[in-house]
């Protein structure tokens, strides 16, 4: 079984249409079953807003993207911060210093891993995909 998980850089890129969208949707279309972090919504609802406050993004670009992501997300396995995910923020990562909020992603993934097996990380976070890399984890995009 393909499991994806993935990270809020990636998801904003797609949300935003930047450069290379297209390879993070054959990802996620390729995987039968994608994870993610609770923070992963909340992350990219706020750099939409984020986005459209500093006119990078229209009000309907705004909502449209946020639509999607609520769509999406509805098909997501979301995982909240359980106990298990910071008790794994608490201790060390690979590549220090890890922010918060990557040290969430890293341990959702963590956690996932453990539970299904084999989890490809895909992100774009030059930070996330070092230490998903380090901890054993296959990061993608190639």
């Amino acid at each position: 079984m393909s499991v994806v998980y993935v990270e809020s850089s990636a998801v904003l890129s797609w949300l935003l249409g930047e450069s290379g969208h297209q390879a993070l949707l054959e990802e996620l279309s390729g995987a039968d079953r994608i994870v993610t972090s609770v923070i992963t919504p909340i992350e990219c609802s706020r750099a939409l807003a984020r986005a459209r406050a500093t006119n990078r993004l229209k009000p309907a670009e705004e909502l449209a993207g946020l639509r999607l992501l609520d769509e999406a997300a509805a098909t997501w396995n979301v995982m909240d911060i359980s106990d298990r995910v910071s008790a794994r923020v608490k201790g060390s990562f690979p590549n220090e210093p890890v922010r918060t909020l990557d040290a969430l992603h890293l341990a959702t993934a963590a956690v996932f891993a453990d539970a299904l097996g084999s989890v490809r990380v895909l992100s774009l976070d030059d930070r996330v995909r070092e230490n998903a890399l380090a901890m054993g984890m296959t990061v993608v995009p190639g």
